[in-house]
């Protein structure tokens, strides 16, 4: 019997559906009004959703500024940038709509718009002062989450790594999740973003901080995005596999931002950082690697896990049917196309001890990973992929 006391926190408010995002302007008038600033990217401008959003604002009188200025991967130095619009244009919403990238830029800029602090004051766990600027949420990718975590992840280029900031003021007032805004997702990038979403119910499945909560969250997730990524890449106009997906994705981050993630995740950010490869892409070529080297750890939930994505397991021993759950995750990675391999990156076997001195640095993920892993093994597990 586990006597440890948990805890369980998720967004306040989700608005789901296709049509959805046609709600923006109730659900600011629901927070008190008041100027918005929206943050979101130059791509998504170029797809024509910020203009939409943009007429909805206009359309029911909603002063608004658009803040378009975030890169993929994102330095901290940009939530700075866009906290400073904010606070010179005197929102008092922000909107982040797009991938994980604005969107955790629109959480850190709501903090900064209010406490004085550098952001480097706030990498780490619950070292936010004060609430900031109200938030709403819009993810136009299945894949992070992050409109349902307490989590923004920013790339620290001087280090060179990707830094975690926690806090349950980054929770947004209100997420909405319009199954609609993914049709236009390319093939290439839904793969990724599928498999982060699938990663991260994976790996809250695993954690030694799992409960029965995040289990049920995490499996309902796992199936979800296992049953229909393969149809969402290849019919992206399947509106039915869109909408799984994106609720995949939410139930994932809900399982992960109060489980945590572990390795995998620890493995992507030194080399997303160093060699700017796409979250979603270093996450899946380290995946099956990691896997492996995590199912000794808890044998029973590979097991488990094969089971949820279809694998016959009857009359198979407990480590027979967990190496089906691995291998079921690498025949989903081949048939979506997403790299396998570091060496197309141009990661050489030079760079594999700094890597994992990388690695060994991000302890939060570490502390949840279900098997101890030491230098020596994530030296061994990056040379797998190279």
């Amino acid at each position: 019997m586990d006597n440890t006391v948990r805890f369980f926190q998720t967004t306040p408010r989700l608005v789901t559906g296709p049509g959805a995002l046609n709600n923006v302007p109730e659900e600011i008038k629901r927070l008190g009004g008041g100027k918005v600033l929206i943050v979101t990217d130059a791509g998504l401008v170029a797809s024509g959703l910020v203009a939409r959003l943009e007429g909805l604002l206009d359309k029911a009188r909603v002063a608004h500024a658009r803040f378009d200025q975030v890169p993929a991967d994102p330095p901290y130095e940009v939530a700075a940038s866009a906290a400073l619009v904010a606070k010179e244009t005197k929102a008092r919403v922000l909107i982040g709509i797009g991938g994980g990238s604005p969107i955790d830029i629109a959480k850190v800029a709501s903090i900064l718009a209010v406490n004085p602090e550098p952001v480097s004051a706030f990498f780490g766990i619950d070292l936010v002062p004060k609430a900031g600027l109200k938030t709403i949420l819009i993810p136009t990718t299945a894949g992070t989450g992050s409109e349902v975590t307490p989590i923004a992840i920013l790339s620290d280029h001087h280090e060179k790594l990707k830094k975690g900031i926690v806090s349950p003021y980054l929770f947004p007032a209100c997420a909405i999740l319009d199954p609609e805004l993914t049709l236009g997702l390319p093939p290439a990038v839904t793969a990724a973003t599928g498999m982060d979403a699938l990663i991260h119910a994976v790996e809250a499945y695993t954690s030694k901080n799992a409960t029965p909560l995040t289990d049920m969250l995490a499996c309902e997730a796992m199936g979800l995005i296992f049953a229909n990524l393969r149809t969402a890449y290849a019919n992206g106009a399947d509106l039915a596999a869109r909408e799984a997906m994106m609720r995949g994705s939410m139930l994932a981050g809900m399982a992960f931002a109060n489980a945590g993630v572990t390795a995998v995740h620890a493995f992507a950010y030194p080399i997303g950082a160093e060699f700017h490869i796409p979250h979603g892409v270093a996450n899946s070529i380290m995946l099956t690697p990691v896997m492996e080297f995590n199912l000794l750890g808890c044998l029973p939930k590979f097991s488990r896990m094969a089971q949820v994505f279809g694998e016959q397991t009857a009359n198979l021993s407990p480590r027979a049917a967990a190496g089906l759950a691995v291998e079921a995750l690498r025949s989903l990675a081949q048939d979506l196309a997403v790299p396998m391999s570091l060496a197309p990156f141009g990661v050489r076997a030079e760079h594999v001890p700094e890597l994992a001195q990388g690695v060994m640095k991000v302890t939060r993920l570490l502390a949840n990973n279900p098997r101890v892993l030491t230098q020596a093994d994530a030296e061994a597990i990056y040379r797998r992929v190279l």
